[in-house]
Parts: C-alpha cells; structure tokens; sequence
C-alpha cells in the first residue's frame, strides 16, 4: 500500500489511529463521529465511480462529490443541516491534515472551503413529551425482572440528571456520589468538560437498590454502572441498546397515555428535562450550566419552545368564530473492503 494511488489510505490510516486520538486527544464521541462521517464518504464515492474501495484516490475528491455526499445524506438518511455541517467539518478537517502531511494535497482543502455550510433553520420547539408521558413510560418495566430493573434505573437518571446518552453510558458507580448532605452526580460531557449535578433522594435509593442487585461497588471507579455481560466480562452498555429499550417502553405507554409521542429518542429526555424546569421557574443560565451548554444561546431554545407552547395553547382556546380567525390573508485491489477500513480506522 505504498503506491502514489493509495496516499489517501494512507493518510486516513494516519489520521483516525494516531493524529485524531492520541495527538489531538479527541474524544470518543467525537472519533466515533469521525470516523463514520469518513467510512460513509469513501463508501459513497466507491459506489458512485462504480469501483472497489480501494480503488477511490484524492482526485475523486471534488466539490461536486462533497456536496453530492451531502444531498444523499439529506435525502436518504433523513439528516438536517446541524448533521450535514458536522459532517462537512469532519471532511475539511482530514483534508487539512493530508495538505499539513503532503504539501502538495493541500488543494484539496482549499477547495473545500467553497462547498458552503447548509443553513439551519432557527427552530422554536424541541422535541419533547410531557410529565403525563414520562409517569406512562416508567410505569412499563417490571423492575422484578433484572435487566428490566437496568433500564428502570437508567432512565430514572437519565431524566434526573439531563444527561446525554453517552454521558450516561460513561458514568462508574463511584461518578454517583452519595455520601453527602445533597448526592450528585460526576458527568463528563462533550469536549471532556466536567460538570456535576445534584440529584433527588429517591434517585439515590434508586441507585442503591440497583447496584446492590446487581453486585457493584459504589466506591468503583472502573466497572460501567450500566453494562451487558459479553464472555463473562462486563462491557458498557451500547447507545442502540438504549435506543432498543426505550423505544419499547414508550410503545407500551403509548397504549395507555395518547400524550407519548410517536417516537421517544433516548436525547429527548434530556430536552423533556430541561423544559419541565423552565416550565416550573428554574432560570435559564442555571439549566445552561446543568445541561454543560458552553454558549447561552444553545439554552434559549427552551424560552423559544415554551413560547410557541403559549400559542399554541391561546389557538386552541380561540373560537373558530373569533373575528381574528375570519380575517383573510393579503394577497482495483484483491483486499476486501471491510480489511481496507480496519486498517484505516474507519471501522
């Protein structure tokens, strides 16, 4: 693999095993981003020339195919602008390392600055579910049964504390901390901040009766607080786990709560949250700083939401014969594909 053809595997190689998480001491999260962003760019362009993976180079690298790349996104991944620009940044970012390793690669970064971002629509709601539904959804799991028990608690927390799913997922028993006037919880979030955040007294019976069922130390720091058992070891527990679970609790709620929305996502908890507490009179700056925002701004959303919730209440209790609803309106290679990504760290 040392042919002129094949600098872009190279490079890739390069880029997502050493550059991005050791020297750039990327997180998780954002390699897992990365690296998919990257997996699904070369599989595209291999598709769209009609040959193997190996077979795509540098040159088929264009702007045409960049946006191509963000059009099928949008069109067959349902992807909204937020995900399209972040998957445009990840492209830009490998092609400005490849020029910083390759003088003579750097055209390609340059001329990705004209595929333009795509422009977000400011959104004045979240999507979110109501106390009625969350009461309908905990009621589903029959904590007598363990793994039931497991996804009980998890989402016990994950509304307690507003965290994102995988800061859930990283969370250690001794993250719990419990022996305090007032118990909290450690999260590490986005870009390896750090931010604690109180919790209820029932949420810590809540955790003491599921690490007491389920053997784990609450001084430990190493063992995952939610796991699955793979060959007898205990590994964290997978995000399309959650997903799994959580869309099957909110379809057996959905039964018997016609307030549960049609799709429960494990992220929508974390808005659900924050929007019941603005709702109660909690300031925004205090939920920005309990949600780990790093901008302001991000947390306006949820004055935004409640704003359009306002409206939407004062239209449904005007009268179809209100005087303001009857005005009108003025007018080629022998190496498989799945071995090219291993090596490349894209898979």
């Amino acid at each position: 693999m040392k042919n002129k053809k094949n600098e872009l595997f190279h490079l890739l190689r390069e880029y997502l095993t050493i550059y991005f998480p050791k020297q750039k001491n990327a997180s998780e999260h954002t390699l897992k981003s990365y690296r998919e962003t990257l997996n699904l760019f070369i599989t595209f362009l291999a598709e769209q020339k009609g040959r193997p993976l190996y077979g795509v180079t540098f040159d088929d690298i264009t702007q045409d195919a960049v946006n191509s790349f963000l059009d099928w996104l949008s069109a067959n991944r349902k992807c909204g602008a937020s995900t399209l620009n972040q998957r445009l940044s990840a492209i830009r970012a490998f092609l400005k390392y490849s020029g910083s390793r390759i003088p003579a690669m750097n055209g390609y970064y340059i001329s990705m600055q004209a595929v333009p971002f795509r422009r977000q629509e400011k959104r004045i709601s979240v999507d979110h579910f109501s106390e009625a539904s969350l009461e309908a959804i905990l009621k589903q799991p029959d904590a007598s049964k363990k793994k039931q028990h497991r996804d009980l608690f998890f989402m016990i927390m994950l509304y307690d504390t507003g965290a994102r799913d995988s800061e859930m997922l990283g969370l250690r028993p001794a993250d719990v901390v419990i022996k305090c006037a007032s118990p909290y919880v450690f999260i590490r979030g986005k870009g390896k901040k750090e931010r604690t955040v109180p919790i209820m007294e029932q949420t810590k019976q809540h955790f003491l009766s599921y690490t007491k069922r389920f053997g784990l130390d609450v001084s430990d720091s190493t063992t995952p607080l939610f796991y699955t058992e793979i060959h007898g070891q205990k590994c964290q527990m997978s995000d399309d786990n959650v997903a799994r679970f959580i869309n099957k609790y909110a379809a057996m709620a959905k039964a018997v709560c016609d307030e549960v929305p049609e799709n429960v996502t494990p992220h929508m908890w974390r808005h659900s949250r924050a929007l019941h507490l603005y709702r109660k009179g909690v300031p925004l700056p205090l939920i920005s700083e309990w949600l780990g925002h790093s901008d302001m701004e991000t947390t306006l959303i949820y004055a935004y939401a409640d704003t359009e919730m306002k409206r939407k209440a004062i239209e449904k209790a005007t009268s179809a014969n209100h005087p303001l609803c009857n005005q009108s309106t003025t007018p080629s290679s022998d190496v498989d594909d799945d071995t090219i990504r291993i090596y490349c760290g894209l898979k």
